[in-house]
């Protein structure tokens, strides 16, 4: 599999503060009642991070959950749009779309 296929802005993020916390990736895995292999794939971004975990990561790394939902949806976002020539536009127009629905 392709390892750019799925962002990667969450899967550093998770690393990076898994790490900080001290927790090896087999107590992680634990919390979420996955293997370690998948909370590795994750972090090496060979595999996408489920939503359903964030809030239980969230707890577990003592942050928001919407910390991480940031990090999960720019993600999404990114895959679709990085091999665009108009990516960054086409983002720029939802910006602004979004920014004018919430006034």
């Amino acid at each position: 599999m392709d390892k750019t296929k799925f962002g990667n802005m969450l899967g550093e993020k998770l690393k990076e503060l898994r790490e900080a916390k001290g927790l090896v990736q087999r107590q992680v895995a634990a919390g979420l009642e996955v293997d370690t292999a998948y909370i590795s794939k994750m972090e090496s971004n060979e595999k996408p991070v489920s939503r359903n975990h964030l809030k239980k990561l969230a707890l577990m790394l003592n942050i928001t959950e919407d910390e991480l939902l940031i990090l999960w949806l720019a993600d999404k976002v990114y895959d679709v749009v990085k091999e665009e020539s108009v990516g960054i536009q086409s983002i720029e127009v939802v910006y602004t779309f979004m920014k004018k629905k919430r006034k």
